[in-house]
């Protein structure tokens, strides 16, 4: 369910059941409050909290697309994570993740189990929201996903060419890697002009290359976690990084070499008090 552009900055203010997801105030590099399980399975692997609903909490969705060539155990820190901040992230186990239909396929799984009476995901999944990311070929498969009306943002890291932004309808977060020699930056600047009709935020990591997000997500850590945080779970202390006036990333030098928000992501309001 894919948020309207005219309402994008309402989005966060509407009553949601992950509301009871523990703050993290601004630390969103380090790990979330969440112990962490992994199940790997044949077409996805899920990496999710190992108490979910714990305090009557639902969890939002991640779907994940890989780059090419790689499996979910490349970017296992990154998605530990995510999990670890409340996360269900359904993992794609394709290496040829660009057309998503794996990773949709994901959500259509854990539709399934969270009304399966004798799943452990049962009644514990916020199919209401739902963010697509990925790196590389799963960076442009994550908007290619974003086609999805069940899907909230995406979240494309380093992203390949071939997508097409105009097809889908979500906030999205574009990231690339300063020193990055195989998708340059220029490319992922590309897509983010490409994307004038819905909120759409550019950020260049400094001195970062193609593969730094691999792993732990290095400095693309921190920033991916508060942008789902705040899409998804309606978090105001990530609201600040990326709207109003003098955002935190906006004054940021150290951590981006290059940043830029379109006219839509600038009627988002930043935080107030």
């Amino acid at each position: 369910m894919g948020t309207a552009p005219g309402t994008a900055g309402a989005a966060v203010d509407d009553p949601r059941t992950t509301g009871t997801v523990p703050s993290v105030g601004t630390d969103w590099g380090r790990p979330g409050p969440y112990e962490v399980s992994v199940d790997i399975e044949a077409v996805h692997t899920f990496y999710h909290p190992r108490d979910m609903g714990r305090s009557g909490e639902r969890h939002p969705v991640i779907i994940w697309g890989n780059g090419t060539g790689a499996v979910p155990g490349f970017y296992s820190s990154l998605l530990r994570h995510w999990a670890s901040h409340g996360f269900i992230v359904a993992a794609a186990n394709t290496p040829t993740s660009n057309f998503a239909l794996s990773m949709r396929a994901g959500i259509d799984v854990l539709e399934h189990r969270n009304a399966d009476g004798a799943s452990p995901f049962h009644g514990k999944v916020d199919l209401d929201h739902i963010a697509s990311a990925g790196h590389s070929q799963g960076g442009a498969a994550a908007v290619n996903a974003a086609v999805d009306p069940r899907v909230d943002t995406a979240l494309p890291i380093q992203p390949g060419p071939l997508t097409d932004p105009d097809l889908m309808d979500e906030p999205v977060f574009y990231l690339a890697g300063q020193r990055d020699l195989t998708v340059w930056p220029a490319l992922v600047k590309a897509l983010y002009r490409d994307s004038d009709h819905v909120p759409a935020v550019y950020g260049e990591v400094r001195g970062a290359g193609h593969l730094d997000s691999i792993g732990d997500g290095g400095d693309f850590r921190a920033p991916t976690t508060a942008w789902l945080r705040f899409w998804l779970l309606g978090d105001e202390n990530a609201r600040g990084m990326f709207f109003g006036p003098g955002c935190g990333a906006c004054v940021d030098g150290a951590l981006w070499s290059g940043w830029d928000r379109n006219s839509r992501a600038l009627q988002i309001p930043g935080t107030t008090g």
